[in-house]
């Protein structure tokens, strides 16, 4: 398989896993942020249980989709595989959202305010769900099936936006007319309806899967799931860690901020907002993910895997340089992507950009210990990654606000990143061209602020954006005449 493949599929992926996992980051951020305008607090408690519900994904998966990689890889093991790992998903499924649902109020008011309670049941019944499906889209990942992949995912996608704009657009609108509504919609309950929708779209993709259920007759294979279980504890660690490094600044903002409550919850809106801009950004890097992680198990026996590792890191660096660069060349129309009253927390945009950057690097030089079943290594460095997150969140959120916050997640998915390289280089060296593709970072880090430089000559906007697009050319003729042959070889070889 070439990396033109692997290109593909990343689209693939990208384009349908991150806009249902990360959940309206691309096709509903401009309408919800515009719902929620003039309430910010809102959309602040929006971001944060979202948050939550990767921390709870992690928790119910605990590993068990790369476990599945690791032991269903070859075509004999795959049935046995997957029966054993998604039986033992759906048993402790049921434990742990039973859990919640008791505890919601005590969990509520960790998060935000006891009387969200129903906010925790929403997600611990969608998370539920989500976690029954994980083995099933898994094994579609392992079959290399992006297709029917990508078709699941988008229809969670759209039944989400469409049962949303129902709830939120059509129902008020009927009301007016039809007072038999009144018993049940509460035009002040937005946020709850948010939530409903989601729960419908999770539930009509689990229905989608039932029949894969039909594989569970391959039976409970108890020696195998020790080993399964095994190899991933280890990743639940590097998982909830991860999580931690990624999604915990928003608690860490609502704690941390030196403002009340009140204040607090809006700054953290303006943040979710403007981390809908940078996601662009985490939408390349999860779908990257996605499609990177069975596409290096399949390659693994091959004489030359790290060859190709090392050409998928390059390949990645650069193209997300380029979208780095490109974004922020952009950001006078890329903001729209959120209502202008988020627009005073961008400055966290060209931050969060590199931090998503890096983030994706780590995922390709990380590789190697899953490979290796070194998992355990894995987890110390997630939590050495977690320990910078909190130190750094601790001390400069009151120092710099929200800016505090987007900083601490560059500072630790850079430590992670060198971490997980030096390291790597002793169990499984990987002849990554580290050097051309830092160059390829700090050459679109200089035109960006290039860019910066000129802005208060051009105030005229089509202007900025005639020159902007001009800078973009430059940068794409200097990737060219650095990178004429490798492009080719990289993108344009053959397919095996």
């Amino acid at each position: 398989m070439s990396i033109r493949k692997l290109a593909k599929e990343t689209v693939i992926y990208g384009g349908s896993t991150v806009l249902n996992k990360v959940l309206n980051l691309i096709l509903v951020a401009p309408y919800l942020t515009r719902v929620f305008e003039d309430d910010q607090g809102e959309y602040g408690i929006h971001g944060l249980m979202y948050a939550f519900a990767g921390f709870l994904l992690v928790i119910l998966t605990y590993g068990m989709e790369t476990a599945f990689f690791r032991f269903g890889n070859e075509q004999q093991n795959r049935a046995k595989a997957f029966s054993t790992a998604a039986i033992s998903l759906l048993v402790s499924t049921l434990g742990f959202v039973s859990l919640i649902i008791l505890f919601s109020t005590s969990i509520a008011g960790f998060l935000t305010e006891p009387q969200d309670g129903a906010y925790v049941i929403y997600f611990a019944l969608i998370i539920g769900l989500d976690t029954l499906v994980a083995i099933p889209f898994a094994s579609l990942r392992l079959e290399n099936r992006p297709i029917r992949f990508g078709v699941f995912k988008m229809i969670n996608v759209l039944v989400n936006a469409l049962v949303m704009l129902f709830l939120l657009e059509a129902i008020p609108r009927w009301f007016d007319d039809a007072s038999g509504w009144a018993s049940w919609y509460d035009p002040s309950k937005k946020l709850h309806y948010v939530f409903i929708a989601n729960l419908v779209a999770s539930a009509i993709t689990f229905l989608l899967f039932l029949p894969y259920y039909r594989r569970l007759r391959g039976g409970f294979d108890w020696g195998l799931w020790k080993k399964m279980f095994r190899y991933a504890v280890p990743l639940v660690v590097v998982g909830i860690a991860g999580m931690i490094n990624q999604l915990s600044d928003r608690y860490f903002l609502k704690e941390w901020l030196p403002g009340t409550y009140e204040e607090n919850i809006i700054q953290l809106g303006i943040y979710v907002g403007c981390i809908k801009i940078a996601v662009l950004m985490n939408l390349f890097t999860q779908g990257f993910k996605f499609a990177a992680e069975p596409f290096f198990f399949r390659n693994a026996s091959r004489a030359d895997a790290t060859k190709i590792y090392a050409e998928v890191g390059q390949a990645f660096a650069l193209v997300g340089s380029v979208a780095f660069l490109g974004l922020m060349l952009y950001i006078d129309i890329a903001k729209y992507i959120v209502a202008p009253t988020y627009h005073g927390g961008l400055a966290v945009v060209p931050i969060l950009l590199i931090a998503y950057l890096l983030l994706g690097l780590y995922y390709n030089f990380a590789i190697w210990y899953k490979l290796k079943d070194k998992t355990h290594i894995g987890a110390w460095i997630a939590c050495g990654g977690a320990i910078i997150t909190i130190s750094c969140n601790y001390f400069l959120i009151p120092l710099w606000g929200v800016l505090g916050a987007a900083w601490s997640a560059l500072f630790c998915f850079l430590a992670m990143c060198i971490a997980c390289y030096l390291i790597g280089r002793k169990y499984y060296p990987v002849p990554y061209p580290i050097a051309k593709m830092l160059i390829y970072l700090f050459v679109a880090i200089l035109l960006y602020f290039v860019s910066e430089w000129l802005r208060p000559s051009l105030e005229d906007l089509p202007l900025r954006l005639v020159v902007n697009t001009l800078i973009l050319a430059v940068y794409g003729g200097f990737i060219f005449m650095m990178e004429r042959k490798g492009l080719v070889r990289m993108f344009f070889r053959p397919q095996d």
